[in-house]
């Protein structure tokens, strides 16, 4: 608790410390200014302490209630007047302490009596007060820009992070939705290779629901679930389905966001194989080069399909989930194309990853 509290005082000074160094920052600097012209720095410094009595509270006023109340809410007109107000009272008394207080102290044997009321003198004395003035509203404004621009960008990375973690958690009961109805068609059919699927599926939502909690993962591990769903399509769909998956390159340290791959080789085995075709195929190529990763992923195609299904085949929820994923996990670093033909459906999709160095 000490160490903190010591690193506070010394990193983290309270406001008011850092109100006392423009205060005196701004003194010292005029004191140097106007006192180079007599070489009388110690009697400018006394002057100018006298005018922040009265500078002092007309700044604090002008910070903390005339900006909050009109210029942060847009009320420009009001603050300008109120702000010329302020000025020109100030003045006036700016003017009243000369008289009274700083000539009978710091000029004595000076035979000249000003009048109280010299308006031209009162008019001169606004430059004692809109100089800082101005500076602090300036300070006050871009602070306020700041953290205006800083409770923005934090809204935003928040309101994308929910959206990515909404969008993360559709992926699950897409896929078990997916692969339960596998297991049933298997059900159905009383396959030996149930049980061996119910153990696949229990690695699979193992892994997503345990290992896909960070924002990256290693390609390996995204890999090995490509592989263990393959082999669950492959049992379902047995000797009618041709599936070849290649992969050209090692995944080692390569990260990438948890479940960014399986979208699109689910989508060719959901519209890509048909009860009404002899000959179903999916072919997927895994292509691996240092932080980049190109997959590929075709399949056939009903020649029975119609409209609907071709609209649906390209903007299901699991490839309408990936774009949007994408779009926020990689802007302007992956490339998604698409290529429909008569026979077949491909796509073609290129990221630009980041490689673990540790």
């Amino acid at each position: 608790m000490s160490r903190i509290k010591l690193e506070d005082i010394l990193f983290r000074p309270p406001r008011i410390l850092w109100h006392f160094v423009f205060w005196i920052v701004f003194i010292s600097f005029f004191a140097l200014v106007y006192g180079s012209f007599e070489e009388d720095y110690g009697r400018q410094y006394l002057i100018l302490l006298t005018d922040a009595v009265l500078q002092i509270p007309a700044v604090y006023f002008t910070l903390y209630f005339l900006m909050p109340k009109f210029l942060f809410k847009e009320r420009y007109i009001e603050f300008i007047i109120y702000l010329v107000l302020v000025i020109l009272v100030v003045s006036g008394l700016l003017w009243l302490n000369y008289v009274l207080v700083q000539k009978p102290i710091f000029w004595p044997d000076n035979d000249y009596n000003p009048y109280f009321l010299n308006f031209g003198k009162m008019l001169k004395n606004t430059t004692k007060i809109y100089p800082v003035l101005v500076l602090a509203i300036v300070i006050k404004w871009f602070k306020y820009w700041y953290r205006e621009q800083r409770a923005n960008q934090l809204l935003v990375e928040e309101k994308l992070k929910a959206e990515l973690n909404f969008l993360k958690a559709q992926v699950h009961p897409h896929f078990l939705f997916n692969t339960l109805n596998n297991l049933y068609a298997l059900t159905l059919k009383q396959s030996k290779d149930a049980p061996e699927v119910v153990l696949k599926l229990s690695d699979l939502l193992n892994y997503m629901l345990y290992e896909c909690t960070a924002d990256e993962v290693l390609v390996e591990k995204e890999v090995k679930l490509l592989k263990d769903y393959i082999s669950l399509e492959q049992i379902r769909y047995g000797e009618r389905l041709n599936i070849s998956f290649n992969i050209l390159g090692q995944a080692t340290a390569m990260r990438v966001a948890p479940l960014m791959l399986l979208p699109f080789v689910e989508n060719s085995f959901k519209h890509g194989v048909s009860e009404e075709m002899d000959e179903a195929w999916v072919s997927i190529d895994l292509e691996l080069k240092p932080e980049r990763l190109t997959l590929k992923v075709e399949n056939s195609k009903s020649k029975h399909e119609d409209r609907d299904d071709k609209f649906n085949y390209k903007q299901g929820i699991g490839l309408k989930n990936v774009r949007r994923r994408l779009e926020l996990l990689y802007p302007e670093k992956h490339k998604l194309d698409m290529h429909d033909s008569e026979d077949s459906f491909l796509i073609v999709l290129n990221i630009n990853l980041r490689t673990d160095v540790n």
